[in-house]
């Protein structure tokens, strides 16, 4: 009598499981991030790249700590710091997927559903029509092939369009899904119904994009001080500052310019970040 043999567990999986409970969400996060990857395989990932990343981090610092003579009882604390800042870092993930999924969705949503409006009014079936949207509109394209698939295979088309709507973090596609699902349930028409949610959709995106316009201006003008002014006048005044004070012996050193250097990156990077983040992207 053969035995059967038992799968090996490693200790990042053991980890993965034992934290697993404290992020009830992440299974639905993944699934709005249309991953197929369940929690815990996504928890050892995290948590194995935690470790490595966290041990190179240390060695690198240690050899800057010990080369600089800086107290070595920082890489106690760093032990603590690195491994909980790039665990924290990696689980945001799911959530940087799902906005960016949601940002894909909402830039064809009206085109993809106003081919479908156009398909309805000149007569043709409501499944023939989900399957004409299901090419040319990218990410959009995606989510009616998953309707197609599920009425293919037999699954009723208001249950396969609410399951769909279900797994999707649009809240203009849900809201669109929904009221196509609705529709079919009460037996309205659904070409008008969704022709006048369009409309609506359509007025909002407009909205938010004229809000961007107006909000745009300041956090130009906030760049352009706290990015590009103050950091360059700053470095000067500081330079004729310390030479004055010093009768020119002491200075701005590459030791602290370095430093500075790195800082002003960050802050335009930043600066960057959030007005490409804060910008509405729809295709209307």
């Amino acid at each position: 009598m053969t035995s059967t043999p038992t799968k090996k567990r490693g200790l990042f999986l053991s980890i993965a499981e034992m934290i697993a409970p404290r992020f009830p969400n992440l299974k639905k996060k993944l699934r709005l991030a249309d991953s197929k990857e369940q929690p815990t395989s996504f928890l050892t990932k995290a948590v194995t790249s935690t470790a490595f990343l966290s041990i190179a981090l240390l060695v690198l610092t240690a050899l800057f700590i010990f080369t600089n003579d800086i107290n070595p009882l920082w890489l106690i604390v760093l032990a603590v710091v690195y491994p909980l800042g790039v665990f924290g870092y990696l689980m945001l993930y799911p959530e940087a997927a799902i906005i960016k999924r949601r940002r894909e969705l909402d830039y064809e949503i009206v085109f993809a559903c106003r081919h479908i409006v156009i398909a309805l009014q000149s007569g043709m079936p409501l499944f023939d029509t989900f399957v004409g949207a299901s090419n040319g509109y990218g990410p959009v394209s995606k989510e009616f092939t998953k309707i197609v698939d599920k009425v293919i295979v037999g699954v009723p088309t208001t249950q396969a369009i609410r399951e769909v709507a279900h797994d999707n973090p649009s809240t203009y596609f849900v809201r669109i899904l929904m009221q196509i699902a609705n529709s079919i349930a009460s037996g309205a028409d659904v070409g008008e119904a969704l022709e006048s949610v369009l409309e609506q959709i359509s007025k909002e995106q407009m909205i938010q994009l004229k809000e961007y316009s107006q909000k745009l201006t300041p956090i130009v003008m906030f760049y352009m001080v706290f990015g590009i002014i103050v950091p360059s006048l700053g470095v000067v005044l500081a330079t004729v500052v310390f030479s004055a004070i010093s009768g020119g012996e002491l200075g701005l050193t590459s030791v602290i310019l370095v430093p500075v250097f790195f800082m002003i990156a960050i802050v335009q990077f930043l600066f960057l970040g959030v007005m490409e983040s804060s910008r509405p992207k729809y295709l209307i």
